[in-house]
């Protein structure tokens, strides 16, 4: 059984130097994370604070630790809070549907979160790969069409084409999300708390380039979940509304709203194409997209951080 394989491609993913952790778990905010500041409401900044120490000690939480954000921009400004305090670079984001009878309410179709550089793992077809997630929280894995930029994008408020967002792109490469979190029940609790704890993301998992994608029919790019011999989803890209490059065009308009730049080599996971597949630490999942090859997951108890 292989371990993770830290990706160390593309070299344009940029690398901050880790911040030292402080005493029971809380991370000293001391990085450059390119974010633009907020001063939060002392609540808001409390419920941050908790949010990185149950990370950062690999500890459940009974709920959400304070009054559940009321809009998005609320959720995004203890994200930030949060991405401040951790002790990592961030090397890619996810984006993820918001149930439709929401996104009226939330005013937003998809959310987005961070993926940390540290998190970040490349996958070759046929291999197996172990994922640590949160034991006594939530767990899942999806299978994800993965698109990485070959430009940066700034964070300027305009109306993004197809055509203007596949100049921007690199490549899309096929993948897996590893969604976990130290709340159990955090996809029950809405949008808002998901995009207040990094948008429930714990890991990605970059498997190879798909080849003449630009051409390729979404119905065309299939996927499969098993977990533990079971088959738990099956779909294909165009179970993703607007294709990866609508999603691309979400977190562009989030990252703009939020100001901020994604840079060229960010990878942008555009979310569950084949559904939320639950897992605990002993679960085994296999991942299969066809012809571009497949690779088998296996999990493990989320350690604490040093």
């Amino acid at each position: 059984m292989l371990k993770r394989d830290l990706v160390t491609k593309p070299p344009s993913v940029p690398k901050r130097a880790a911040a030292t952790a402080k005493k029971e778990g809380e991370l000293a905010n001391t990085h450059d994370t390119g974010f633009a500041r907020h001063v939060l409401p002392e609540s808001d900044d409390a419920i941050s604070q908790a949010l990185v120490s149950a990370r950062a000690n690999a500890l459940p939480l009974d709920g959400f630790p304070g009054a559940i954000p009321e809009t998005m921009t609320q959720a995004y400004d203890i994200q930030s809070a949060s991405i401040a305090r951790w002790p990592d670079s961030v090397g890619g984001w996810k984006v993820g549907l918001i149930p439709p009878p929401l996104q009226d309410r939330y005013s937003a179709e998809r959310l987005a979160g961070p993926i940390f550089q540290s998190d970040i793992f490349d996958v070759s077809p046929g291999s197996i790969v172990t994922m640590p997630v949160f034991v006594g929280g939530f767990a899942a894995i999806e299978a994800e069409f993965i698109v990485r930029l070959g430009e940066s994008i700034e964070p300027v408020e305009r109306q993004w084409s197809d055509e203007d967002l596949v100049a921007k792109v690199a490549a899309i490469h096929i993948g897996a999300e590893i969604a976990s979190s130290p709340m159990a029940e955090i996809n029950n609790l809405g949008p808002t708390v998901i995009a207040s704890d990094f948008g429930n993301n714990a890991g990605l998992l970059l498997g190879p380039e798909i080849a003449n994608w630009q051409s390729a029919r979404l119905e065309d790019l299939p996927a499969k979940v098993h977990v533990d011999g079971e088959i738990v989803g099956e779909a294909s890209a165009a179970a993703i509304p607007g294709g990866p490059i609508g999603a691309l065009r979400s977190l562009v308009q989030v990252a703009a709203q939020r100001g901020i730049e994604l840079p060229a080599g960010t990878l942008i996971s555009t979310g569950a194409s084949t559904g939320i597949h639950d897992v605990e630490a002993s679960s085994i999942s296999r991942v299969e997209f066809g012809e571009h090859g497949w690779f088998e997951v296996t999990f493990e108890p989320m350690p604490a951080r040093q």
